[in-house]
């Protein structure tokens, strides 16, 4: 009896879960993500991606009780790290390799219209915050600290330098602010120049 009352309500919502496969785990999560591109987290509804994965409303209310779980949960599993595995040696070899990285073919348009389509959402959320951050911020900024700290202990730069911790903040920024200001994405090419002009001179590194 207390073994029954014990695994009952969350050994059931886990065997309800373990049906559904990873794979079609994936799709409704490219769907919702993609939907929420293309026309915004409000207009999303859970009915809209039921429709287009072919699937019933009741599954992913099942997986996922509320559209803000459904779409954290996506965002988790998005999780990603472009830079995580750059290390060229020198300070201003990395930053020109995330340069290049950031601004390379459609991945940062892709993340830069679900930071734009989730602004508002993400403001009145704190669990969409939160896994926003998880998925396309805090992997790339531990990366970004990483080569700092290499560079530090290379004494490349100082560790009081006070310009490196507005590293992150400087490139996630103009990844950001130029489709508001120039109607563009910040490509490779604007990133690069931008890197060049405005990140390296600051720190004293050619």
């Amino acid at each position: 009896m207390t073994s029954q009352a014990a695994d009952g309500p969350e050994t059931a919502v886990a065997s309800r879960r373990s049906k559904l496969t990873p794979e079609r785990e994936q799709e409704f999560f490219d769907a919702v993500l993609d939907q929420i591109r293309e026309c915004g987290y409000d207009s999303v509804t859970m009915d809209g991606v039921a429709a287009s994965t072919r699937c019933s409303k009741s599954t992913l209310y099942r997986q996922w009780k509320t559209k803000p779980q459904f779409v954290a949960a996506a965002l988790r599993a998005r999780r990603s790290a472009r830079f995580a595995g750059i290390d060229t040696g020198t300070l201003a070899g990395d930053l020109r390799e995330v340069a290049r990285q950031a601004g390379e073919g459609k991945g940062h348009v892709i993340e830069g219209r679900l930071f734009q389509a989730l602004g508002h959402a993400v403001v009145q959320d704190e669990e969409l915050q939160a896994a926003l951050r998880g998925a396309l911020v805090d992997p790339e900024i531990c990366a970004l600290r990483a080569m700092i700290d290499r560079a530090v202990a290379r004494g490349e730069v100082p560790a009081d330098h006070p310009a490196l911790e507005f590293i992150p903040a400087q490139i996630f920024g103009v990844l950001r602010a130029r489709p508001f200001l120039d109607g563009q994405d910040a490509d490779e090419t604007y990133i690069t120049k931008f890197m060049e002009a405005a990140v390296l001179p600051t720190l004293g590194l050619t």
